[in-house]
């Protein structure tokens, strides 16, 4: 991580732009402590896909939980036929039944 000072990016743009896509960070010291980090597209892009995957994967350690409680329903196709013609209402109550009896 490279620290620059602002009046040093407003001098230097492009070389410090081709820095950032070279792969460096560039960290902007501002008054105040009130700092920016610039990074490239690409360095943004692969942040943001580590969170996503972070996001889903505590999803999917949710879901492995409630299973490993015991907390699921299952289905016949007969019933998953059946609530294929079901209004939204019916497959709810239909569920709602279904989780009541699992619950008994």
């Amino acid at each position: 991580m490279v620290a620059i000072k602002t009046v040093d990016l407003r001098n230097d743009f492009k070389k410090v732009s081709d820095m950032i896509n070279a792969g460096e960070i560039v960290l902007i010291a501002r008054p105040r402590n009130e700092n920016l980090v610039v990074l490239s597209e690409r360095e943004y892009n692969e942040l943001e896909k580590a969170k996503r995957n972070a996001e889903y994967l505590t999803m999917v350690d949710k879901s492995a939980k409630e299973i490993t409680d015991g907390k699921i329903i299952s289905f016949t196709i007969e019933e998953l036929d059946a609530m294929e013609t079901m209004t939204a209402e019916e497959a709810l109550s239909f569920v709602a039944e279904v989780r009541r009896g699992y619950n008994s």
